[in-house]
């Protein structure tokens, strides 16, 4: 006799199976309209499903509901960025998370731990493995079981190294598709670039010479997602990724996903619908699960991936961070309030992920049209004076562009258009206020958290300008720089962890929390954040200039008879016939509880 208890779970998910076919079956008639929906679809739900998981897809979900909040803070951090002797260096970082960040970070992106060929982990070998040198899954899921883990599906390209590439290569029947092949004769004039190297490179196969599409340089070659094998072979590397613990995916590069002959081959509606599709996965799952998009694009190519609510849960705010560093260099609030002016709030189930650092340089294209040249130059030219390298890319008619600032961002602010000064700590302190005060989730960087300076060492051994910013500690030396009290490390973190700890408890700091910009005297940027059930006002302030600046209550639309404090100092404002002298670069929390 069948156990009833049984049946009516097994109804259950054969009814919600039901329903989730139906919408992969709307995804992939669009994708793959030649193909048939019907079996792709069973076998796209087998491969996130599969028997052996024991997973079942869930009847009903709301989309990031609860997934974040005022507490919601995130850390960037390569796998082996701190070192140990005789230690694996994802245990190294689960320690370092617990003995310095514990209740502090809650989510931890750890950059590609796979064995790779090039570009820092971004040239993926074997994406169903953890590499040997950082340590296993289980040190992953030990993470994850600790912290909302963040991973990234590098989804647009493969190592030329991989096993894939060499089946690829001799003609094997399932990868003979797998990677896009492209002529010399094709017009390709339109592509959009990230990089300066050459679009094709050619290989010798069994074939003979082809020639591969290679997006960001010839180690990494550009899968085909015309050919849906791809697809599924990512969608069971999900499924592999849940299994130990990772619960946000970070897609990798994924505008340039699907190209099409004689267009710019970014942000392709196919592209959107495998994104649509991936989403209508992790909705069905049994938790909540989220999935961010890395589109280093202009701010209004990167809004279009939130969709109608059905594609990335999270954007990253690519425009933040070199405005902040332009407002901050400037002294100048004109472009970054004129930016957040635009920026639309976020609908439910959506959220910005704001940062003014990672381990990439500071994105330009996310800046075009934002500033003017003058400015714009003005800038990199001052970069280039604290020591920082500017990396190109291929624009129109073949020029190149300027594409990113490479420059530890602690190294960035150690002055201003005018030259060095002596308040880098207080003008650094003001980026990572005014950042993790905006609305959505802030995210560190860890060379960031550590005021960690140019690396010229590394750089001058890769010969990557990136390298600036990736240095690696040894944990000994750093724990010994983060114990001593007069060091800039013990501040720069201590006070980092202080206004955090301030941030957590504040409801108007919602990731979806109201928000307006301030109209404030000159030098002045500010915001007001409202908690989402209207009882707790914010006014966040800083003073972008390296001179003390007066600023009356009065430009702040506070309500009299309540009684104002400063969250930073503890100053507190009972009435509004107040003048505020605020020092070069402080911030001010001011609000009503």
């Amino acid at each position: 006799m069948i156990d009833k208890r049984f049946y009516n779970a097994y109804n259950k998910v054969m009814t919600s199976n039901i329903k989730i076919k139906e919408k992969l079956i709307r995804h992939l008639n669009i994708i793959y309209p030649d193909a048939n929906q019907d079996e792709l679809a069973d076998k796209v739900i087998d491969r996130f499903w599969p028997i052996s998981a024991g997973k079942k897809a869930k009847e009903t979900h709301l989309p990031g509901s609860g997934a974040w909040s005022e507490k919601s803070t995130m850390l960037i951090t390569y796998g082996d960025t701190i070192i140990k002797d005789n230690e694996q260096p994802l245990k190294t970082l689960h320690n370092f998370l617990n003995t310095h960040l514990k209740n502090i970070i809650n989510s931890v992106h750890i950059l590609p731990f796979f064995p790779f060929s090039s570009d820092d982990g971004f040239a993926v070998k074997d994406y169903y493995k953890v590499r040997d040198d950082l340590g296993t899954w289980e040190n992953i899921q030990a993470i994850g079981n600790d912290y909302h883990l963040m991973a990234d599906l590098v989804i647009n390209h493969a190592s030329s190294k991989s096993e894939w590439f060499e089946k690829f290569l001799k003609g094997e029947s399932t990868y003979k598709n797998f990677f896009v092949t492209a002529s010399l004769e094709d017009d390709l004039s339109n592509v959009v670039r990230p990089r300066p190297s050459a679009l094709l490179t050619p290989f010798e196969t069994d074939e003979g010479t082809k020639y591969l599409w290679c997006t960001f340089g010839p180690d990494q070659i550009d899968l085909n997602f015309e050919e849906p094998e791809v697809l599924l072979t990512f969608i069971d590397i999900m499924r592999v990724y849940l299994n130990n613990n990772v619960r946000i995916f970070r897609m990798d590069a994924v505008a340039f996903l699907w190209k099409e002959i004689g267009t710019d081959c970014i942000h392709l509606p196919q592209t959107h619908e495998i994104i649509r599709l991936l989403r209508t996965l992790i909705d069905f799952y049994e938790e909540d699960v989220l999935i961010i998009t890395e589109t280093n694009v202009p701010n209004h190519e990167n809004l279009s991936y939130f969709g109608n609510q059905n594609e990335a849960h999270l954007i990253y705010n690519f425009s933040l961070p070199p405005l902040l560093i332009h407002a901050l260099l400037s002294g100048h609030e004109f472009h970054l309030k004129k930016w957040l002016m635009e920026l639309p709030p976020t609908q439910d189930g959506c959220a910005y992920l704001n940062f003014v650092a990672g381990h990439d340089g500071v994105g330009l294209r996310p800046a075009a049209g934002l500033l003017q040249d003058d400015e714009f130059n003005a800038m990199l030219e001052t970069i280039k004076s604290f020591g920082g390298e500017i990396s190109m890319r291929t624009g129109e008619n073949g020029q190149e562009k300027p594409y990113e600032m490479n420059i530890s961002l602690y190294d960035a602010l150690k002055g201003t258009l005018d030259g060095q000064d002596q308040l880098q700590k207080e003008r650094f302190i003001a980026a990572q206020t005014i950042m993790m005060a905006l609305e959505g989730v802030p995210a560190f960087y860890i060379h960031s958290m550590l005021s960690t300076e140019n690396d010229y060492e590394l750089f001058k051994k890769t010969g990557h300008k990136r390298s600036i910013n990736r240095h690696q500690y040894r944990y000994e030396d750093l724990t010994a720089e983060l114990e001593n009290p007069k060091s800039d490390k013990n501040y720069i973190l201590n006070e980092i962890k202080r206004l955090i700890s301030i941030r957590i408890n504040q409801p108007a700091f919602h990731p979806n929390a109201t928000q307006f910009t301030l109209h404030l005297p000159e030098g002045f940027f500010g915001f007001w954040r409202q908690s989402l059930d209207r009882q707790q006002d914010l006014f966040c302030i800083t003073n972008l200039t390296n001179e003390d600046k007066e600023l009356s209550l009065h430009h702040l639309n506070m309500f009299s008879g309540v009684e104002w404090k400063d969250l930073l100092t503890g100053q507190v404002f009972k009435h509004r016939d107040h003048d505020l002298i605020i020092a070069p670069y402080q911030t001010m929390w001011i609000t009503n509880q």
